[in-house]
Formats: structure tokens, C-alpha cells, sequence
């Protein structure tokens, strides 16, 4: 159902709603700065959600809604404030970094396995040091490295929905091996 100019708060017919397992909001603005699919997580819903996930994937990606919707709601209120505390400015760098993540190529599908240690890196951090006009190359390198170093031991493994204390240092080790092998 389309909205007029974005308001959520409008009326949407009672049978549609009864015949629906949630909502996915899209944002034009999300699409315009290349999101795709431009879903607005924070006012999006689901009553699947979760149960259609591999349990190695809601593992990892359970924070990235919350996260992602803090987020949002900092980035907004930083464009009024020219001052901002340390905490703040880490949130915002994380988010923008977890938002390059997530934007995919047009028809280049990615397996599950790499989708969870690429976001993996993203939600713990593993990125705070690298530029986030490097975020992009960052992530196609560390793909590249754990398709042939780490197939068996963490991809594999992660599309098996497992994921434990070793898998997430094996995505460490990887991690620390692409920022040492692209200098950052």
C-alpha cells in the first residue's frame, strides 16, 4: 500500500492487515542513496521474522535492527549539533560502515554463510578502523580471503546455522588478515 508522502500514520484497510505477516516500510530517500531494497528497519515489521532465520544468522545480526535504528535516529539529531561526544561519533561511524555493508550489488546474490561473517566484522567492530570509503574493498577482499582460506571452517560451518566463540575468532583472524593485507 502506498503512503502519501511517507505517512505511516494513515489509515490501512483492517483486511489487508489480517492478511499479512507484517510490513516492510521502503523509503524513497533510502533508495536515492543506493539501498536496495530500501527498508526502513526501524518502523518495518514482522511476524516471521526471526523464525526464518538460520540460528548462526539471528546469532549474529539479532542487535543490527536496534542498532541500526539508534543509528538513524543519531544521525538525524548530529545534523543540529556541531559537538558531539566520543560514544556518539562511534555510533554514527559504525552505522554508516554497517549501512556500506549492506548495500549489494545489482544480481550478485550472496551466500548466507558470507553474508554472516561480513556482518559479523560490522556489528563487532572489527571495521573501526578502516575508512569508510574503504569499507566496500575491505569487504570484497575479506570474501575473497575466507572463500579460500576459511571455506570449510567458517563459511561452511556459519551456512550450517553454527556459530560459536571460535568461528568468531576464526572471522577475526580473517579480518585482522585483510586490514593487514590492504595497509589500513
Amino acid at each position: 500500500i502506498e503512503t502519501q508522502a511517507g505517512d505511516v500514520s494513515a489509515y490501512i484497510p483492517t483486511n489487508v492487515i489480517s492478511i499479512t505477516d507484517g510490513q516492510i516500510y521502503l523509503e524513497s530517500s533510502l533508495f536515492n542513496q543506493g539501498f536496495r531494497p530500501a527498508i526502513n528497519v526501524g518502523i518495518s515489521v514482522s511476524r516471521v521474522g526471526g523464525n526464518a532465520q538460520i540460528k548462526s544468522m539471528k546469532k549474529v545480526a539479532g542487535t543490527l535492527k536496534i542498532d541500526q535504528a539508534q543509528y538513524r535516529e543519531l544521525e538525524a539529531f548530529s545534523k543540529f549539533s556541531s559537538d558531539m561526544d566520543q560514544v556518539t561519533a562511534m555510533v554514527l561511524d559504525k552505522g554508516r560502515k554497517n549501512n556500506r555493508l549492506l548495500i549489494q550489488s545489482q544480481y550478485s546474490p550472496m551466500p548466507v554463510g558470507e553474508q554472516i561473517a561480513v556482518l559479523y566484522c560490522g556489528i563487532h567492530g572489527l571495521l573501526k578502523n578502516v575508512p569508510l570509503e574503504r569499507v566496500t574493498e575491505f569487504q570484497e577482499r575479506f570474501v575473497e580471503i575466507a572463500r579460500s582460506k576459511y571455506q570449510e571452517t567458517i563459511l561452511d560451518v556459519l551456512s550450517k546455522g553454527i556459530m560459536n566463540d571460535e568461528v568468531g575468532a576464526l572471522i577475526e583472524e580473517a579480518a585482522n588478515k585483510t586490514i593487514t593485507e590492504l595497509g589500513i
